[in-house]
């Protein structure tokens, strides 16, 4: 294959995808790149900007065979002419919040849309400004009014302003710490996860009844990959969490209780850094889990009712709180035995008076013979 001149790369924020636009003598198109690690998950996504030669009449199949990029066909363009070179100058790229799809901006105009969700299937989806009517290469992109993929990327560009401002991150600390201490006390202990980079992500520690209690700050900022693929319309019910961990004081000294909620550190990155998401029943796998214990199981359902308290909307989406739990190895292999084994493992759990504060107990499956 030959590749066009290089105009425009701009990673995503965990470096797991790459958006760029390439541009020769004939087309100019905007891609979104797996880097090594996903490269054999995920196909490369594509998307045709403009012709730089006359539309031809017929699907440019001899560009195909040969490897290159292809001119669109007249009767999908916009423009039959030749249209001007982009200059790199105007581009600017940006990465919808949840970190899979990207927008293209030429000198303030959308010029394309390659939504997030077109990662996990088959076929290839994109919306460009310069298309009148779907084909294989892209879509119309049409207006904020036609096309909700439009209207999305003028929200998240308002998003990616109002966080270049460096205010937002103010409200949404102060709204998760009064929501937070109303449950459990002052913070005893506040501790920074975000390594120094967007979004600013924290620990709140509190001691309440005797129970050493963690939560973290910043993970709902962001919807995670893949939801709105998995779950459509419901997806705003799904995309947003924050996580917990509470630990009987009893059973465990103050270091080692913050030894083991460490793990809840790892856990806030690890939706954008795999391109997944995690949810109810979801089991995650730790080296800081107490002994005897494998991984953690996310599980709201195990709290009472007062530890299942709501968090404070963001971006009109309600985030949930998850509580984890450490597990056996045994116990994550009965989770993950079928897409239900997670919810099974919780019931399990609750039916040997098991809560969401760890603490010693029996393991609640057979160990594989």
């Amino acid at each position: 294959m030959t590749h066009q001149p290089l105009i425009a790369e701009v990673p995503n924020q965990q470096n797991t995808l790459t958006a760029i636009v390439e541009q020769d003598a004939r087309t100019a198109y905007f891609y979104i790149w797996p880097n090594d690690l996903f490269r054999s998950q995920y196909a490369v996504r594509g998307c045709w900007l403009r012709n730089l030669l006359p539309a031809p009449a017929r699907e440019d199949r001899e560009a195909m065979e040969q490897g290159i990029a292809p001119l669109l066909s007249a009767e999908y363009c916009r423009t039959l002419e030749a249209e001007p070179m982009l200059d790199p100058a105007g581009l600017q790229i940006l990465w919808e919040p949840s970190d899979d799809g990207a927008a293209l901006w030429y000198y303030g105009q959308l010029l394309a849309v390659i939504p997030g969700w077109s990662l996990y299937q088959d076929k290839q989806v994109s919306f460009s400004a310069g298309c009148i009517k779907e084909n294989r290469l892209t879509a119309p992109l049409g207006s904020a009014s036609t096309n909700d993929y439009y209207a999305r990327a003028e929200q998240q560009r308002h998003f990616w302003r109002d966080w270049h401002d460096g205010h937002l991150w103010d409200v949404v600390q102060h709204e998760l710490m009064q929501c937070y201490q109303a449950q459990f006390g002052e913070s005893v202990k506040y501790y920074a996860i975000d390594q120094g980079s967007w979004p600013p992500m924290a620990i709140s520690q509190h001691w309440h009844n005797g129970v050493w209690v963690f939560l973290t700050l910043g993970m709902g900022i962001r919807p995670m990959p893949q939801v709105d693929y998995l779950f459509d319309e419901l997806a705003p019910q799904y995309r947003r969490v924050e996580l917990a961990m509470a630990v009987d004081g009893e059973v465990m000294t103050e270091a080692n209780a913050v030894q083991m909620a460490s793990a809840l550190a790892e856990f806030a990155h690890l939706p954008w850094a795999r391109l997944t998401w995690i949810g109810e029943g979801h089991t995650l796998a730790s080296e800081v889990a107490p002994v005897g214990f494998e991984s953690f199981l996310l599980a709201n359902g195990l709290a009472p009712e007062v530890a299942q308290f709501r968090l404070p909307k963001r971006d009109g989406d309600r985030p949930n709180l998850l509580w984890a739990t450490p597990i056996t190895e045994a116990e994550r292999q009965f989770a993950q035995a079928d897409d239900r084994g997670g919810q099974q493992l919780l019931q399990r759990l609750q039916a040997e008076g098991n809560d969401h504060i760890f603490r010693p107990r029996q393991e609640v499956v057979d160990p594989p013979q």
